[in-house]
């Protein structure tokens, strides 16, 4: 008999849409949007819809813990019981810890589920406890638009997505909207159906800006140039709000006169962007009301990331877009939960003095011992780095390494755990409680089992309660359940919540965070220590000595002798989220590497012939799709395949930098120069 359960989606994406998923004698056989969440409203990706049954069920289920039985990196394992695993993991990481101390253990984890309980809850407790060292995430991913964020508006929320229908004009600025944000294409088409614009700001013609009204691609990483040229145009247009500038802003002056060293025909020559289609959208953004920009993660990926942000969150703070509920900026919705991680993962717990290292360095410390004390215990989870970190070849050095005692946590057979001596099989989020906080949209969810964990899977919550019990981790917080993880993550006296404990909040049910009362003006009142909008901002230049947003030389521009004239995008995937689904048929297929008609006549390379594509970190070798879509110097291939998918097992993570951008020491991937041959 087929039973229908509600569901949430974890996936790393803003929208976290409600599901409904069919269960058949105790298996998923499908999955569909449901109209729990007003926002998602039974709209779901392709890939949920089409992979997640085989994800649970399919051959790459990891069902027993292992021990690896053969050189690192073959994927060669034995299973082994519970007990045996964890009496493993703990003589190993003791024996470490005894030679080079507590820091010497580290916690790899990244963006896997996003509910709070799998993402960071007894796991932290448990490393705190332990006293190992502390990973910073947020660089990978997220961090720079974060604190560009914090830095300008503090910790509050921009235009909530059901306000901007709207709005006269939208300005999609680096966001790929498809793949990415898929419930903004909806809003983009009442936009369009109430008569409004359409702008697109990407590198690529994406599927949105084949129906906009104006579609602009800059080099990568000159968005800041772009934000500028239009912040003096607009000035020069006399689009500038003065009262709103004077009530709520702060730096306006500072900020421009670091936007008035872009003319339009400077800015031109920077971006490639043609002088006119800039001229274009400064007239259309002064004319608008409302006008409302939606920006992307991918806009940070480059040195510029942070100041490219912060110029664009400065146009709709000069021009008074604000002022109307349906303008402004959509951003910042993840403030509007009332999270209590103090509480949830007991940073408290940490001792003084414990380091904290950068994900993004975590490969380069763990090939090359340039660290005290060597990291000599990993633990992975929530997280495939082989494929999803930058330099890829110098995280499969260190993984590599036998002297590195790594255990990985997954659901499935990774590259990353192909390296692992032990593995240990985690439940999939269908398997076990969990509450979500979306970052794009108002609405808390909360999710139960709909099937039992498969084989011996465990949810990560009770995978390190065993831990910490094993390492002799008593106190009574290390046995905390799942339902009173929920009450630690959220806080229940929250008016929002109606008296409701988190961990009974209806499953089936989304609840609205939004702030109550009108909205006409800049919704929230800022938060940065000004109390206004910080163009000049106390907290960047404090933390990144980042006071302003400044243009800094890119990548092309220093390499003199033209080597690596390509630069090479990697978004995100419409079968991958970064690589989760990787391993399964339709996420399988050789990516291709997307090129200019000019830039492929110009090397006489042709429509779907193998290249190599390379640079000093490593090389891989793809097949060439020809096409108008990216624009001249600009190269595309789609992040997250795993490495089976080409022929020396490199994938484009190979090809990316480590180097770290304006804010956050975040990633640059969109930093990548690289050369293409004929393979």
């Amino acid at each position: 008999m087929a039973q229908q359960m509600a569901s949430v989606c974890p996936l790393d994406c803003p929208d976290t849409c409600s599901l409904d998923v069919t269960v058949e004698d105790g298996k998923i056989t499908k999955v569909r949007g449901s109209n729990v969440n007003p926002l998602t409203q039974g709209a779901i990706c392709g890939k949920v819809s089409k992979l997640y049954p085989e994800f649970v069920h399919g051959a790459n289920r990891l069902t027993r813990p292992l021990k690896r039985v053969g050189p690192k990196g073959e994927g060669r394992f034995e299973a082994i019981s519970w007990e045996e695993a964890l009496d493993l993991i703990h003589e190993r990481f003791q024996d470490a810890i005894a030679k080079h101390g507590r820091q010497t253990i580290l916690p790899l984890n990244y963006a896997g589920p996003h509910g709070l309980l799998a993402m960071g809850s007894m796991d932290l407790r448990f490393f705190h406890q332990m006293g190992a060292s502390i990973l910073s995430r947020r660089p990978m991913c997220g961090g720079i638009k974060t604190e560009a964020w914090l830095g300008t508006f503090g910790t509050i929320a921009g235009a909530q997505m059901e306000d901007v229908e709207s709005a006269q004009l939208i300005v999609v600025w680096g966001n790929n909207v498809t793949f990415s944000n898929l419930h903004l294409a909806p809003v983009i088409q009442r936009i369009r159906d109430r008569g409004g614009k359409v702008v697109v700001v990407d590198p690529k013609r994406i599927k949105v800006a084949e129906q906009a009204d104006l579609h602009l691609a800059p080099r990568p990483g000159t968005d800041v140039v772009l934000a500028f040229a239009l912040a003096a145009e607009l000035e020069r247009r006399g689009a500038f709000d003065a009262e709103f500038i004077a009530d709520a802003v702060e730096g306006a002056e500072d900020f421009m006169a670091e936007a008035r060293q872009f003319s339009i025909e400077r800015a031109a020559g920077i971006t490639s962007v043609p002088a006119e289609d800039i001229l274009t959208l400064a007239a259309m953004y002064h004319a608008a009301e409302p006008a409302v920009i939606a920006s992307g993660n991918g806009l940070e990926r480059n040195r510029n990331g942070g100041a490219g942000l912060r110029a664009i969150f400065a146009l709709p703070a000069l021009t008074g877009k604000f002022r109307h509920p349906a303008g402004g900026l959509i951003g910042g919705a993840g403030n509007l939960f009332p999270k209590t991680p103090q509480r949830l993962q007991r940073p408290d717990l940490i001792p003084e003095g414990t380091r904290t290292l950068n994900i993004i360095d975590v490969g380069r410390h763990l090939a090359d011992d340039n660290i005290d004390p060597p990291i000599r215990g990993l633990v992975i989870y929530n997280h495939n780095p082989l494929v999803v970190h930058p330099d890829q070849n110098t995280m499969r050095r260190g993984l590599a390494r036998e002297d590195v005692f790594t255990v990985v946590v997954d659901i499935a057979l990774t590259d990353s755990a192909a390296y692992a001596d032990v593995v240990l099989p985690a439940a999939s989020h269908f398997e076990h409680n969990d509450i979500f906080c979306a970052y794009g949209q108002q609405y808390l969810q909360r999710a139960a089992p709909v099937i039992e964990p498969v084989g011996e899977a465990l949810p990560n919550t009770e995978i390190f309660r065993r831990l910490a019990r094993r390492f002799g981790f008593n106190d009574p917080i290390f046995q905390a359940s799942d339902a009173q993880l929920m009450d630690d993550a959220i806080d229940g006296d929250d008016p929002r919540l109606g008296g409701v404990r988190p961990s009974e909040l209806p499953t089936g049910t989304a609840l609205s965070m939004a702030v109550p009362g009108p909205r006409i003006g800049f919704e929230y009142k800022p938060t940065t220590k000004s109390g206004r909008i910080e163009l000049k901002s106390a907290y960047l230049e404090e933390k990144f000595d980042a006071q302003l947003p400044r243009f800094q030389t890119l990548a092309e521009d220093e390499d003199t002798a033209g080597t690596y004239p390509f630069a090479l995008l990697t978004p995100s995937s419409n079968w991958r989220t970064n690589s989760m689904f990787g391993g399964l048929s339709k996420s399988d297929p050789t990516p291709t590497l997307e090129m200019h008609p000019d830039d492929a006549g110009n090397r006489g390379l042709a429509d779907g012939q193998q290249v190599r594509v390379f640079n000093g970190l490593g090389e891989v070798f793809l097949p060439l799709k020809i096409t108008d879509s990216v624009a001249r110097g600009v190269l595309l291939s789609y992040k997250g395949a795993w490495m089976r998918t080409t022929t020396n097992g490199q994938t484009v993570s190979a090809l990316a930098p480590t180097t770290k951008a304006d804010l956050s020491e975040g990633a640059c991937y969109n930093d990548t120069r690289v050369q293409v041959a004929a393979a």
